[in-house]
C-alpha cells in the first residue's frame, strides 16, 4: 500500500476511534419477577439521564419514563438528580419467604422478590450516592430512592420528585382528587386536578395496574399529575429535608390480569414496610365499635349493654367529652362536656369506663389534633391509667413532611402505653400497620357518613382498599342512605376494617329489630384468607373472607338491579355446609334464608338496585 492510502486509512481509523470515544455510553440493567412475567428495565441514556420501563407478558406496561429528584442543596450549590449521572455499582439479591401478621386480611403472607440496587453518582463531582432500589415480585414491582450515608452530602433538601409513569395509549384511570372524595373513571388526560393514590388503571388488552406508595413515614405525600396524554408524574405535598442515610417511600406498581387480583395482592404494600417492631402484641385487639353520642352516663351504659348483647367490642366516646374539640382552651386531660353536645354535662367517664369493663367491653376516646399536638406526652399515659384501650385521632394534618413524621411518631408513642389507634379524616395508609400493628384503622375514604351512591361501593375494593384498611362508618338506619340495608351488611365483609365502626349515626334504642344486624353479630373483623370472587369496577363486586372454617361473603351492585351467581369453589372442604343468606325485601327490610351448600354449589342471587346480599357459610 502506498503512503497516501496508508495515511488516509490511518486518519479514518483515528476518526472512528475518536467518534467511539465521544459517543455517549448507554447503560441498561434489568430485573425480572421470580416467575419471569414482569421485568423492570433501567436505562442511563445520553447525558446521564435515568429512565425505566416495565414489561409484562403481553407487552410494555410502563413505557420509557424519567426518574429523578429536583433541588438537592448541598453546601452552597444545588444538585438535581435527573441528569449527569453515572452508574458506580450494582448489587443483586432477593428473598423467598413468608411472614405472619399480627392481624390482617390473611393469616400468612408471601414475600418473594428479586432485587437490584443501582448506585448513582454525579459525573461532575462528589455529591454523595443515590441508590435506586428495585424489587420485582410476581404481584408487581416497586422502586425507591435511597441516599446512602455521606460525609459530603448529609443534609438533603428536595423541592420535587420527577418520577414518571408513561402509560400505553388508551389507559383509563379510576380517579379521585383526594382520599375523602368519590371516584370516577377517566382517560389519563385533562384531569380537573391531581389524583390521589392508589390510582387503579385499566390498560386495554394488557390488564390492570395500581400505582401506589409504601412506607411513607418520612417524606411528603405523593399524588399523581397529568403532564401529557397517558403520562403521569409524581407531585409532592411540599418540600422535604432530611439527613443521609435516608430511604424514601416505595413507588409501587401492582400488576394484574383481573382487577380483583389487585386487592388479593395488596399485601405487597405491607411487604415493603419493616417487620413488626413490637415485642408484645397481646394487648392489640381488633373488633367492632359503636359511638356513644349522648355524652352522658346513662347513654353510655345503654350503649355498653347493647354492645354486650350485639357482640360489639368497643365503645367510642366521640368529640365533645373534654369540651369543644377545636378550642385551644379545651383540656383533654379533664372531662368537661361541650354544652353544645350535652347541656347537662352529666358524663361520669370513670364510671362509664368501669361499667364497660364489667361487661367485657373496651373503650376508645376521640381526641382532636389540637389537643394531641399540645398534650401528646401527657395524654397517653393518663388515658392508660384511666383504663382506656385506644385513641381516635381527629382531623390530624396530613401530607407535609413535618406532619407525616409527627403522626407516625404519635402512633409509636401510643404503642408505648398499649393504646390502639384509629386515625380519622384524610390520612390514608401505606403499610405502617405492619411495623406498628397498634395502628388498627384509619379513615381516608368517603364512607357512609358522606352518603355515597351504591356505585362507589363497587369501586372502593379496587381503589382505596388496595392501600389497606379504611373506616367506612356504616350508617345502617340513616334515612339519607342511598343504599339498601343488605348492601350495608355486605360491605362489612367486603371492606376491610380491623376496627369496624358500625351504626355510625344509630343509637341502641333505634334497633327495634335486632335480627336485621344478625350477620354482623358474630362476624370477625380480621381474617385468615381473602378472595375476590368476581367484580367489575363501577358495576358489582363479590368478596369472600374466611376466619377459621367459616366464610363471610359480601355481594353488592351499583344503582342497577342485577342477577348474580356466586360459585363457592373457593371453599377448602368437600363437607356439606350451611349458607345463611341475608337479602333485601320489597319493604326495605332484611330477609334471611338458609340452604345447604358444598364447594360445587353456585349460589343464585337477585340483587335489587343499590342492593346487596350478605352470606355466612358455616358448618351445619
Amino acid at each position: 500500500m502506498s503512503a497516501l492510502p496508508r495515511l488516509l486509512a490511518s486518519l479514518l481509523l483515528l476518526a472512528l476511534n475518536l467518534n467511539l470515544r465521544a459517543a455517549p455510553a448507554v447503560t441498561s440493567l434489568d430485573v425480572a419477577s421470580p416467575d419471569g412475567r414482569l421485568r423492570y428495565v433501567f436505562t442511563l441514556a445520553a447525558g446521564g439521564v435515568p429512565t425505566y420501563e416495565i414489561h409484562g407478558p403481553r407487552g410494555p406496561l410502563v413505557l420509557s419514563s424519567q426518574l429523578g429528584l429536583i433541588n438537592n442543596r448541598h453546601g452552597g450549590g444545588t444538585t438535581d438528580w435527573i441528569a449527569g449521572l453515572k452508574v458506580t455499582g450494582t448489587l443483586r439479591g432477593g428473598a423467598h419467604q413468608t411472614w405472619k401478621p399480627v392481624w390482617g386480611e390473611r393469616a400468612e403472607i408471601p414475600d418473594n422478590y428479586n432485587e437490584l440496587k443501582i448506585d448513582l453518582q454525579h459525573a461532575s463531582g462528589d455529591r454523595g450516592t443515590l441508590q435506586l432500589q428495585v424489587r420485582a415480585y410476581d404481584e408487581g414491582l416497586a422502586f425507591r430512592y435511597v441516599f446512602v450515608e455521606s460525609l459530603r452530602a448529609q443534609v438533603l433538601e428536595f423541592a420535587a420528585e420527577r418520577t414518571e409513569f408513561n402509560l400505553p395509549a388508551g389507559a383509563q384511570a379510576l380517579w379521585t382528587p383526594s382520599a375523602q372524595r368519590f371516584y370516577e373513571k377517566l382517560p389519563v388526560k385533562n384531569w380537573k386536578s391531581d389524583a390521589e393514590v392508589p390510582l387503579t388503571i385499566e390498560l386495554p388488552g394488557q390488564g390492570w395496574l395500581c400505582l401506589a406508595e409504601a412506607a411513607q413515614t418520612n417524606f411528603p405525600r405523593m399524588r399523581l399529575k397529568v403532564t401529557g396524554e397517558n403520562r403521569l408524574v409524581t407531585e409532592l405535598y411540599g418540600e422535604a429535608v432530611e439527613t443521609s442515610p435516608w430511604a424514601m417511600p416505595w413507588r409501587v406498581v401492582l400488576v394484574a390480569d383481573q382487577p380483583g387480583q389487585l386487592l388479593e395482592h395488596n399485601y405487597l404494600i405491607l411487604n415493603l414496610n419493616p417487620p413488626n417492631a413490637l415485642a408484645d402484641t397481646k394487648w392489640i385487639h381488633p373488633g367492632k365499635v359503636m359511638r356513644e353520642v349522648t355524652l352522658s352516663t346513662d347513654g353510655a351504659k345503654r350503649l355498653v349493654d347493647f354492645a354486650a348483647e350485639q357482640g360489639i367490642d368497643y365503645v367510642h366516646f366521640d368529640a365533645g367529652w373534654y369540651g369543644h374539640e377545636y378550642e385551644i382552651a379545651s383540656d383533654a386531660t379533664q372531662v368537661k362536656v361541650d354544652p353544645r353536645r350535652n347541656a347537662k354535662g352529666d358524663l361520669d367517664l370513670p364510671e362509664a369506663i368501669r361499667y364497660a369493663k364489667s361487661k367485657g367491653r373496651r373503650v376508645i376516646l376521640y381526641v382532636n389534633h389540637r389537643a394531641l399536638e399540645r398534650q401528646l406526652d401527657v395524654l397517653f399515659p393518663l388515658y392508660r391509667s384511666w383504663g382506656v384501650d385506644g385513641v381516635k385521632f381527629g382531623f390530624v394534618h396530613t401530607g407535609s413532611h413535618r406532619w407525616v413524621v409527627w403522626v407516625h411518631e404519635a402512633v409509636k408513642k401510643a404503642a408505648e402505653h398499649h393504646l390502639v389507634v384509629d386515625i380519622h379524616d384524610n390520612y390514608r395508609p401505606t403499610g405502617f400497620s405492619r411495623t406498628y400493628p397498634n395502628l388498627l384503622q384509619q379513615e381516608g375514604i368517603a364512607g357512609d357518613e358522606e352518603m355515597p351512591a351504591a356505585t362507589q361501593s363497587t369501586l372502593y375494593p379496587f381503589t382505596r382498599f388496595i392501600a389497606g384498611a379504611a373506616d367506612h362508618t356504616y350508617c345502617f338506619l340513616d334515612k339519607r342512605l342511598k343504599k339498601t340495608k343488605a348492601h350495608q351488611l355486605a360491605l362489612a365483609a367486603i371492606n376491610f376494617g380491623p376496627l369496624q365502626y358500625l351504626n355510625w349515626y344509630d343509637r341502641p334504642e333505634s334497633h327495634v329489630d335486632r335480627a336485621e344486624t344478625e350477620f354482623w353479630k358474630d362476624m370477625p373483623t380480621v381474617w385468615d384468607d381473602t378472595r375476590v370472587v368476581s367484580g367489575t369496577p363501577g358495576e358489582f363486586v363479590v368478596v369472600a373472607r374466611r376466619k377459621g372454617s367459616d366464610w363471610w361473603i359480601g355481594a353488592v351492585t351499583n344503582t342497577e338491579a342485577r342477577p348474580m351467581q356466586v360459585p363457592l369453589d373457593f371453599l377448602a372442604t368437600d363437607a356439606a355446609l350451611t349458607a345463611d343468606i341475608y337479602e333485601d325485601t320489597a319493604d326495605k327490610g332484611i330477609a334471611k334464608r338458609s340452604e345447604p351448600v358444598t364447594r360445587t354449589t353456585t349460589l343464585k342471587l337477585a340483587l335489587r338496585a343499590s342492593g346487596g346480599a350478605a352470606i355466612h357459610v358455616r358448618a351445619k
